[in-house]
């Protein structure tokens, strides 16, 4: 099945109004809990309560377990990106150090190739990042669902998930929930005064819609 990306991002927007909206002292926790460091572990654990497909969106209680699967699914998230970090430090790390090794402050063609090999470790860096990150989220939504760490890890599941789903229709479902987030953010950054407060509140709220948006996609393959 592929996915109907407008219809997935209604159903999933209708979800989190549902579920914050009206439900005034859950979103206010939220908000607070999001926006406290390491406490905010435990808004990422409901957001996995989120990811097992539950609806309407679960209670906000049990905030040990929440903190601990939060905890788990963030270095999940770390051991995912850890091949691109790798990369990026070798590739862009060893540009750097060949530069500065043919002295590229003073020859102008040691600057060029130095840049150009700079550029070229960027590129590769940024597409196993994205490989990486479309492969982490299927992950950890295989992991608030089995509760089983090495579920995360299930790499050939994984990508016969995300082959289902189709690798195109998979990057650009996330990449257009990215995009509309980051203009909400950019949106409410650029009200005076108030703005930063605005940011603070949506949090919540929009990653609660994140969250059922990778379930459906999840759901979908």
């Amino acid at each position: 099945m592929g996915i109907e990306i407008g219809e997935t991002l209604g159903k999933s927007f209708e979800y989190a109004k549902e579920g914050l909206v009206g439900q005034w002292i859950r979103w206010i926790l939220l908000i607070i809990i999001s926006a406290i460091p390491i406490i905010n572990f435990i808004f990422t654990g409901y957001t996995l309560r989120i990811m097992k497909g539950i609806a309407p969106a679960p209670e906000l209680e049990d905030y040990v377990n929440l903190f601990i699967t939060g905890l788990i699914a963030a270095i999940i998230g770390i051991i995912w990106f850890l091949p691109a970090i790798i990369i990026g430090v070798i590739l862009m790390g060893g540009a750097i150090i060949s530069g500065a090794a043919f002295g590229a402050g003073s020859d102008p063609a040691a600057l060029a190739g130095a840049l150009v090999g700079l550029g070229i470790g960027a590129v590769v860096t940024a597409i196993v990042f994205i490989i990486f990150s479309l492969v982490a989220i299927i992950g950890i939504i295989r992991y608030a669902r089995m509760e089983k760490f090495g579920e995360a890890f299930a790499f050939s599941a994984i990508l016969d998930t995300i082959k289902s789903i189709g690798w195109l229709n998979y990057f650009l479902a996330i990449l257009i929930f990215e995009i509309i987030a980051i203009v909400i953010y950019l949106i409410l950054a650029i009200i005076p005064v108030i703005g930063w407060i605005l940011m603070i509140i949506a949090v919540p709220f929009i990653g609660i819609w994140y969250a059922r948006y990778v379930a459906l996609i999840y759901d979908s393959a």
